[in-house]
């Protein structure tokens, strides 16, 4: 009897693929922290007002009018009856933060044009659409971008942001219900208008897969502000964009579907630091291919075993939203989870605020190298369409760095651009934070010689299709103490008591100024002046340096070595035309850094300032290594999907890759639970009791038990990825 009574208790509603792992409601004091939290929000400036609220449906409206005169006008023009021309139709659906209902005061509008199949998008949007727009004054801003992944057109509105895309779909009329999830509006389409179509029919599979949305809405967000506050906002960068986000918080409240806000931001960073990635983050069973279009499947896609950090699209075809993660930015975002996860610990002991949690990341106090990539242009039109290029490639340069140093020296590309105000001319910088890997052995004086490698991106970078004189980028080397002030907050260094480390330089640096931009010909230049002040590093004499110099002439040209002596110390600099780059070989820690001409130099390491010889067959094989990097290693059998993962300890310190059946322990909540595998989601991927470590103890991101296939490396040139 007992038994039978057990067996009518129903189970609770599963929302996605993986069972809850805790259906408790929020006690009292877990309502009154979301009560602080929402009051931060507001204070925060995270929600618009109600009159900016009303022109954004105001500048919706004039759009929504704009495309359907557009249409009717080329229907008129091909040749269709009166009765087409009146019938003759374009809808806008919105997509991204807004139709999340996430997005804050100045955020822009993810807008998805769907007009009839006669109207396509390179001519008629790219080109007819276009120009209507350029004649409105109301437009400004307007840059098409029609070779982007997702082919857009950004503008300003009357002052409100719009990313417009366009879909043309196989009717000849769109009615004004056109049902956009309907899996028949990808018929007979290409891949440009399936992944335009694919941000709205993802955002609508988002909402009706969540146990609350008002819950889940405060929820991302937090975690979006949060993000942006740790430099971990940016999907081009190689970090996480807003549907990433989105998707990583509506797992968490499936897992938790009675938790309110306060918990399940808790919830979201206990989840992910334990999380064994490349496991895949998934909503609902991936929908089996039905109209020939490519769905993410390890199994049977070679390509998405390389992914590190997949969180799948819930919408058909599912697709990884995540696919620019590389292993650095996995490294940098699974460090953010960790602070995120002992400050949220700290707030439920009642040691802590909510504002801990958003305390800005000091980008610039967390290493002591960086590669700065000068930005500059005519004007701040073309700026803007160059900017947007290099930006988009900077993801690249990290993994060629991965790449040429066999992931021995890492980087952290920070998704910010810098400004410096007190210039007038068209011009912005990014930085990237270089360090040694965490554990590598290296010998005393050993450098990284990357030179080739800025070569090869910036030769990458001036293939850019739409190029105009006066675009250029400098890449230059600068240690913490050269940064420029004005990317500083109040423009001055914060003060910090010195890091002692084992490997602790004495070195006296002079600032470093940068003059940008000189008028001629309609090319703005970037010049940097050093100090030539001597470098002195700890342990190394004049004489020692004075010898290394005159050792390293047969591998430097010329200008390299007279530039050494001026320095006093084995500095490099070399110039090109697109621009100077002046690197001070020992005045750097672990690394060296130089722009030298578009030759493509194979990866060497310096040790004690002497290069290392190699034969002609030696340099070809490190040439053909260099060109291919090995994104996922050792992928055969389906539970090997989580090789490797990064995982760390609770007080935030670094962590160590280690196999993916590492168990780690944390507390958790109180919930009745088994722990049998669930079934498999139709992708091959069980996700079904994933967290038998946190509540109490549950395994993040197991992968289905296949018979052992043999393993095979897998490899892929850089050159092809995405």
């Amino acid at each position: 009897m007992g038994s039978e009574g057990l067996s009518m208790i129903p189970s609770p509603k599963q929302y996605g693929v993986t069972r809850p792992i805790s259906t408790a409601g929020p006690a009292d004091v877990d309502l009154q922290r979301t009560v602080e939290l929402e009051k931060f929000l507001v204070d925060a400036g995270l929600y618009e007002s109600e009159e900016e609220a009303a022109k954004r449906e105001e500048v919706l409206g004039r759009i929504k009018e704009i495309v359907k005169d557009w249409v009717k006008q080329l229907t008129r023009l091909r040749g269709y009856t009166d009765q087409m021309v009146e019938d003759a139709n374009a809808v806008i659906f919105t997509f991204g933060s807004y139709r999340l209902g996430v997005h804050g005061p100045g955020a822009d509008i993810d807008t998805l044009c769907v007009g009839p199949s006669y109207v396509n998008r390179e001519e008629d949007f790219f080109f007819i659409l276009h120009n209507i727009l350029a004649e409105m004054e109301e437009v400004t801003e307007l840059q098409p971008v029609p070779d982007a992944h997702v082919p857009v057109m950004k503008l300003k509105f009357d002052g409100v942001s719009i990313d417009l895309l366009y879909a043309s779909v196989s009717l000849l009329v769109v009615p004004e219900d056109f049902d956009i999830s309907d899996v028949s509006v990808l018929y007979d389409i290409d891949e440009p208008t399936v992944r335009s179509l694919n941000g709205c029919r993802v955002a609508d599979q988002i909402l009706k897969l969540v146990p609350n949305v008002e819950h889940f809405r405060t929820t991302l967000r937090c975690l979006k502000f949060w993000a942006k506050r740790r430099g971990v906002y940016s999907n081009v960068t190689g970090f996480l964009g807003g549907v990433n986000w989105a998707l990583l918080v509506a797992q968490v409240c499936q897992l938790y579907p009675n938790a309110v806000p306060s918990m399940l931001v808790s919830r979201f960073f206990r989840v992910y630091t334990q999380w064994r990635w490349p496991n895949p983050v998934m909503l609902c069973a991936t929908e089996e291919d039905k109209l020939g279009f490519s769905v993410w499947d390890p199994r049977k896609n070679p390509r998405d075993r390389t992914h590190h950090m997949p969180i799948i699209t819930p919408a058909y075809p599912c697709m990884n939203s995540s696919y620019n993660v590389s292993e650095s930015t996995l490294r940098v975002m699974m460090e953010q989870f960790q602070f995120g996860n002992k400050i949220c610990e700290e707030i439920e002991l009642h040691r802590a605020r909510w504002s801990a949690l958003f305390e800005p990341y000091l980008f610039f106090e967390s290493y002591k190298n960086y590669l700065q990539v000068d930005i500059v242009a005519a004007d701040a039109d073309d700026l803007r369409a160059w900017k947007g290029w290099v930006e988009s490639r900077l993801r690249q340069l990290t993994l060629m760095i991965e790449r040429d140093t066999f992931k021995k020296l890492q980087c952290h590309p920070y998704p910010h651009e810098y400004v410096d105000t007190s210039n007038h001319c068209a011009h912005c910088a990014f930085f990237m934070g270089l360090q040694r890997k965490q554990g590598e052995v290296v010998q005393e004086g050993q450098q990284f010689d990357i030179r080739g490698t800025v070569d090869e991106f910036r030769h990458s970078v001036n293939m850019y299709m739409f190029w105009k004189p006066g675009m250029d980028i400098y890449v230059s080397h600068v240690r913490r103490r050269q940064i420029p002030s004005y990317v500083l907050p109040e423009g001055y260094k914060r003060t910090r008591p010195p890091r002692l480390t084992s490997e602790q330089h004495t070195v006296k640096s002079s600032p470093k100024n940068v003059e940008v931009c000189r008028s001629g010909s309609g090319e703005r230049r970037l010049k940097r002046k050093i100090d030539s002040d001597g470098l002195q590093v700890k342990g190394e004499s004049p004489e020692r340096r004075q010898v290394i110099s005159s050792e390293r002439q047969d591998s430097v040209s010329p200008e390299i070595v007279s530039h050494s002596f001026a320095l006093g110390s084995v500095g490099t600099k070399t110039s090109s035309d697109h621009g100077e780059c002046q690197i001070d070989m020992t005045d750097m820690d672990v690394m060296s850094i130089s722009s030298s001409g578009s030759t493509r130099r194979s990866p060497r390491q310096v040790e004690g300032g002497e290069d290392q010889v190699k034969s002609d067959e030696e340099r070809s094989s490190a040439e053909n290594i260099s060109v291919v990097t090995s994104l996922g290693s050792e992928i055969g059998s389906y539970e090997d999907v989580g090789l490797e993962s990064i995982v760390g300890s609770r007080d935030g310190s670094p962590r160590s890759v280690v196999g993916s059946n590492n168990q780690e322990s944390s507390r958790g909540d109180s919930c009745d639970v088994d722990s049998e595998n669930g079934s498999d989601n139709g992708c091959g991927i069980i996700q079904d009791r994933l967290l038998d470590k946190l509540e109490p103890s549950t395994a993040l991101g197991k992968g289905v038990h296949s018979k052992s296939v043999q393993k095979t490396a897998t490899r892929m040139s850089l050159t092809s990825m995405a």
